[in-house]
């Protein structure tokens, strides 16, 4: 069961700007990557179904997270079905991500007040996402839409909430482009974690970066 409601996790993503996107198979590695985003700032963090029992090791940051973060509404990225996003739900998800847009998700999501952000790329995907619940649309992979899109959507569609996701990195040009052009939050994936820098156990890099990287966003906000 999730441990914050549907408004409360939207807020969260909302006021900070920014959800971090991991997986690592390894638990204790996901749990030090989780803990310096969190120190650094952040509240919403989704961690991907990219690996074989990958719920499993979700499961048990969940448990961890409620007591080492207990701010944090930790979500499950990369769910493509409605089983999928059951089971993440029933493990403790506080929200759903996809790359894809699938209605039968957002039913199951819907059910328990879990919000779910689809990964859309054209108008129609996001109106048929919109009409279904979604209040906050994925626009995936940025790196290829570019802000043009995001920017060119708002314009007949100015009520939407878009989530860039893909191409994203910390510092202050691409995020002022996103913001710029309307973004309303962004997805920060492999920019923030470099593999060489996680290797090395090296968690304040990660904490200092997540704190710059919100402090930018706050700053391009105002």
């Amino acid at each position: 069961m999730a441990k914050f409601d549907k408004i409360s996790v939207l807020e969260k993503i909302g006021t900070t700007g920014m959800v971090p996107v991991y997986y690592n198979d390894d638990v204790e590695t996901a749990k030090h990557v989780i803990l310096a985003c969190y120190e650094g700032g952040v509240r919403a963090f989704e961690f991907t179904n990219r690996g074989d029992f990958a719920h499993e090791v979700f499961a048990e940051l969940v448990k961890w997270a409620d007591s080492a973060c207990p701010e944090l509404a930790l979500g499950a990225g990369t769910v493509v079905d409605a089983p999928t996003a059951a089971l993440y739900i029933q493990l403790g998800a506080n929200f759903i991500v996809g790359p894809l847009f699938n209605p039968d998700v957002a039913r199951v999501c819907n059910r328990r007040c879990v919000p779910y952000t689809p990964g859309c790329m054209t108008p129609s995907e996001v109106g048929q996402a919109q009409e279904v619940g979604c209040d906050l649309i994925k626009i995936f992979p940025g790196s290829v839409v570019g802000p043009g899109l995001v920017k060119s959507l708002l314009a007949p569609m100015p009520w939407t909430r878009i989530m860039v996701t893909g191409g994203v990195s910390p510092d202050a040009d691409n995020l002022r482009q996103w913001f710029a052009a309307g973004a309303w939050c962004v997805g920060m994936g492999s920019k923030m974690f470099p593999k060489e820098r996680v290797a090395a156990a090296d968690w304040s890099y990660i904490t200092t970066r997540t704190r710059e990287a919100l402090e930018i966003i706050k700053d391009i906000r105002k």
